[in-house]
Parts: structure tokens; C-alpha cells; sequence
């Protein structure tokens, strides 16, 4: 793979850092465009003498046309990205997540590949599981159909400049550096249990969920930049459904803590029932293979603290 000149928004959050330290080590040059309002300059520590780091908002467009100055390819992951947040803040994910995705794709007419992370909520409460990228798209949240608008941006800037566009519907990630901002469920499951405190469950934990290692979505996203003839949407899980009751019950087993029960509320606004993703397209194209399991994974969360991870 030829040496690429990356820029990547949201760098320093998440995905984002993880994603960075990828590109780093396989020699690319990287150029990270953050506000730092949920990401951490410390997530990007033992890489910043490799990197250019931008301070920057993706609602500003000049900061952003700055940014795409140059690079080949542009990864964009700023979003902000609580289900239950943007019912009660439909503005603020208007215009961080819409205009912003705005800003980055009109931005980048001389990029070859544009790389956008959308998510399985596009999908809402599905028709069928697993979900094909066919699925009709019935967001049921401001959050969902502000991922719906960027990829009809994204695919919209790309018949008009030119550029590869590679739309990732990434189902729950999870993994070390969850931002504290938008814990995943598995990550304050283990928190709570840490504290001794029983997990939460919202509805009946029955809802099923397609859990994701970060690092195969970082995966993900190199596949992408790597093989040039891909183009178009692609799901981005582990193809295989846990319910919520046996997460729970995985990590109180994990933990040693099979007596603490879980303590049920009343289901979130916007969540759906079942996400399972269909990951054949993926897997077929890109090459994609997911290959950190959930117990695994959970087994890591637990050995590093997370509860301590910011």
C-alpha cells in the first residue's frame, strides 16, 4: 500500500486514536482534526511527535477546508453520537453531525477516497436480522438521521467531485478509550460492577446487539483505504446477536460478581429492538474478518481498570 497523506476527524476521541496509531504505524502520514470537546490530547500521546494536530471544529469551515488542504484521504469519525442526547438536543447533532459532515465532504473535492462512519441506527427497528445494507433506512432518533443526511452528502459530494466514497455503518463499538462522555453499555456495566453497584438495564434485556472490537473497526477503515476499487456502504459488526440479559450476566461472571442482579428501568427513547449486522458484503469486498470476540474483548476491559479510562 502507497504512503497516504490521511486526515481524520475526530482523532483524538475513540475510534479516532485508535485508528491514528494504525495509520502511524504503517507509515502514513496523518493530519487530525479535533475540537477536543469529547476527545483527549492524551488519547493521541505516543504518536503526536508523528502527527500534525489541528485544534479544530468541524462546524468551521475554514477550519475545515485548512484541514483537507492536501491529503489524499479523509477519514471522518467527529460526530457526536448519544441516542437519548439528540431526542433532547436536536439542534446541537443538526450541527455538529449534518453541517459538519457538510463542511468535511464539501471540503475535500480533491481527496481520491472519503471515508465516512455512519451507524447501524440508520436502519432503525429492523425488518429482517441479520440487516443487509439494502435495509430500508427508518432512523428513529436525531442522532440516526443525522448519520442518514452524511452518507446522502457524502455519496452526493462524491458524484460530484469524483472522489471513492466508503460508508461504514458501524454497529456498538467497544473497546479501551471509550470516551466517559458516551459509555458504551459494556464499559458501564463494568464500571458499576467495579463499584459493586448492580448493572442497569433499560426495557427487559432482551433487545439484541452487535458488538464490535475497536480495533476491528480500525480494520475496517484500513481495508477501505487500501483497496482502491471498493466503493459504497458496508456493515461494520461481528455478525452475531447478544441480548442484554447476557451481557450483563457475562461480565457479573467475569467480574466474580454473579451476586450482584441487574436492576431493570424503563426502556430509553430512540432504542431499537434488534441489531444484528449482516456482514457479508464486507466480508466478500473489503476483506473484512472480525477477529477480537466479545469475551475476549470484555476480558481486557475488565484487566486494564476501564473504570479509570477518561
Amino acid at each position: 500500500m502507497e504512503t497516504l497523506r490521511v486526515l481524520v476527524t475526530g482523532g483524538a476521541g475513540f475510534i479516532g486514536s485508535h485508528l491514528v496509531k494504525a495509520l502511524v504505524k504503517a507509515g502514513h502520514q496523518v493530519r487530525v482534526l479535533d475540537n477536543l470537546s469529547t476527545g483527549s490530547i492524551e488519547n493521541l500521546a505516543d504518536v503526536l511527535d508523528a502527527i500534525e494536530f489541528v485544534r479544530g471544529d468541524v462546524r468551521d469551515y475554514g477550519a475545515v477546508e485548512s484541514a483537507v488542504r492536501s491529503v489524499d484521504a479523509v477519514v471522518h469519525l467527529a460526530a457526536l453520537i448519544d441516542v437519548a442526547e439528540s431526542v433532547e438536543k436536536p439542534d446541537l447533532y443538526f450541527d455538529v453531525n449534518v453541517r459538519g459532515t457538510y463542511n468535511v465532504v464539501r471540503a475535500s473535492k480533491n481527496v481520491s477516497t472519503f471515508v465516512f462512519a455512519s451507524s447501524s441506527a440508520v436502519y432503525g427497528e429492523p425488518i429482517r436480522v441479520p440487516i443487509p445494507e439494502d435495509h430500508p433506512l427508518m432512523p428513529k432518533s436525531p442522532y440516526a438521521a443525522s448519520k442518514v443526511s452524511g452518507e446522502a452528502f457524502a455519496q452526493a459530494f462524491a458524484n460530484q467531485y469524483g472522489f471513492r466514497p466508503v460508508i461504514l455503518r458501524l454497529f456498538n463499538v467497544y473497546g479501551l478509550k471509550q470516551s466517559m462522555f458516551y459509555a458504551g453499555v459494556i464499559i458501564e456495566f463494568i464500571r458499576r460492577v467495579s463499584r459493586g453497584e448492580p448493572p442497569v438495564i433499560f426495557g427487559d434485556g432482551e433487545q439484541t446487539r452487535d458488538f464490535i472490537h475497536v480495533s476491528d473497526v480500525v480494520e475496517a477503515v484500513m481495508l477501505s483505504l487500501r483497496n482502491e476499487g471498493v466503493r459504497g456502504v458496508f456493515n461494520i459488526g461481528s455478525g452475531e446477536g447478544v441480548t442484554i440479559n447476557r451481557l450483563a450476566n457475562l461480565i457479573l461472571k467475569l467480574m466474580g460478581r454473579e451476586d450482584l442482579k441487574p436492576i431493570y428501568a424503563p426502556p430509553r427513547p430512540g432504542d431499537i429492538r434488534h441489531s444484528i449486522a449482516d456482514i457479508s458484503r464486507a466480508q466478500k469486498e473489503l476483506g473484512f474478518k472480525p477477529k477480537l470476540g466479545l469475551e475476549v474483548g470484555i476480558k481486557e476491559l475488565i484487566r486494564h481498570n476501564v473504570i479509570r479510562v477518561e
